[in-house]
């Protein structure tokens, strides 16, 4: 029987989009929210599928804190495409994610996984 893991960060940032209405938006800032799911087949003698402590610590290496998205990526940064990239970066370390959730407000956020995930 499969388990879900979840782990869930929070980070502060700003950022505008680019080509938003023809434009460029005004900067503005969030507190993000960005949650890890990951599918794991079995756990260790422990109850364990991965340690939570060791994606918590990957993960403070790769989300960006108090700092403007636009100036750390080469990408508009939408919750879209911060998903996208999130993703993209934590499946490299951990093949058992399934699905990156990115919330840019308590009820406006985007997920992006791979079409073919088995939940």
């Amino acid at each position: 029987m499969p388990w879900i893991l979840r782990v869930k960060k929070q980070f502060n940032a700003a950022h505008y989009l680019v080509n938003y209405k023809g434009g460029k938006e005004p900067l503005h800032g969030h507190t993000w929210t960005a949650e890890f799911y990951f599918r794991v087949e079995k756990v260790d003698k422990a109850g364990v599928g991965i340690d939570f402590v060791e994606i918590e610590e990957f993960l403070k290496q790769i989300l960006p804190n108090y700092c403007c998205l636009n100036e750390v990526f080469e990408f508009s940064p939408s919750a879209e495409n911060l998903a996208q990239y999130f993703y993209r970066e934590v499946k490299k370390r951990y093949p058992q994610l399934i699905k990156v959730v990115v919330w840019e407000t308590d009820s406006c956020g985007a997920e992006y996984f791979e079409e073919n995930i088995k939940m």
